[in-house]
């Protein structure tokens, strides 16, 4: 009888009772007020965007608590207006696409490749690969911008496009072959068995097991191309720069030109935050389904 009461005081020791501490709901509570701080300044963004740079100057975006009539969406409407807003949008649009489904179109087959099919120096080859996840952009910059200006891609946005292609597709080869290797060998043989071929078994089989990681590679090659500014300064075509370089220039040239910047800058924020959270639920499944293999 001593011994098992000793044993549930051991259950119930200084550990234990943190840990029902911390599922309690003051702990709740306190990460709750932790995100709603974290949220202050994209609150704070959104809330300046829409004042005038003269209620802006005179004080700060929480008055509009008080004097809900200084929101505006004007300077939404003269940011559509400006062309060269929304034809940086437009280049970011058409080089973070392209970028990212060619990612996750050669990532994926190079991964099925690494993961299950047999060819002379596979593993070297993925051992290269891995190599490269630690070379930094920067080193790369003055040999790509001469071959690049070598083969007449310099400041166009195929040029962007293909440097973000290079340098994304080794921590999509590595992420993507990982994952297809955890798929069952017999569920594949069964599918070969069927006289499935490599194509038909890699969009038949591998490729829906492998959405969730798919999607979470999507997400994170969007999210590093649109927030790109470095490849995008120097790549770039000049007079239609993706919206990182534009609003870069606005503060450049103009300084306090808010009425431009503030509702530019949401707008770089929200389209990002909209594919994440498209495709949020496949981001979770994938993370999980890496963390619980």
């Amino acid at each position: 009888m001593t011994t098992q009461v000793e044993v549930v005081k051991a259950k119930q020791s200084l550990g234990g009772r943190i840990a029902s501490v911390l599922s309690g709901s003051l702990v709740r509570a306190f990460l709750a007020v932790i995100a709603l701080f974290w949220l202050v300044p994209t609150v704070g963004l959104l809330l300046g965007s829409l004042r005038s740079s003269a209620d802006m100057a005179e004080s700060g975006w929480w008055k509009v608590f008080s004097t809900p009539s200084q929101m505006t969406l004007d300077n939404y409407t003269n940011l559509l207006k400006d062309e060269t807003i929304t034809d940086s949008i437009l280049s970011s649009i058409m080089i973070t696409v392209p970028a990212t489904l060619l990612v996750v179109i050669i990532g994926s087959l190079a991964g099925y490749a690494f993961a299950w099919m047999e060819f002379p120096g596979r593993d070297w080859w993925f051992i290269g690969v891995v190599g490269l996840l630690v070379v930094p952009v920067q080193v790369a910059l003055l040999p790509v911008s001469k071959i690049f200006g070598a083969i007449g891609i310099f400041e166009t946005t195929a040029g962007v496009v293909v440097f973000h292609v290079a340098f994304g597709l080794p921590f999509a080869i590595f992420l993507l072959r990982n994952f297809f290797a955890e798929i069952p060998r017999e569920l594949l043989e069964a599918a070969r068995l069927d006289g499935a071929g490599e194509l038909r078994l890699f969009f038949r089989v591998v490729m829906p097991l492998g959405a969730p990681a798919i999607a979470s590679l999507g997400i994170f090659q969007f999210l590093w191309v649109w927030n790109d500014m470095l490849i995008a300064l120097i790549f770039a075509d000049s007079e239609s720069p993706p919206i990182t370089v534009a609003l870069q220039q606005q503060v450049r040239s103009f300084g306090d030109n808010v009425q431009i910047l503030a509702p530019g800058a949401f707008i770089s924020m929200v389209i990002p935050l909209a594919v994440f959270f498209a495709f949020q639920r496949q981001f979770v499944s994938g993370v999980m389904a890496g963390a619980v293999k």
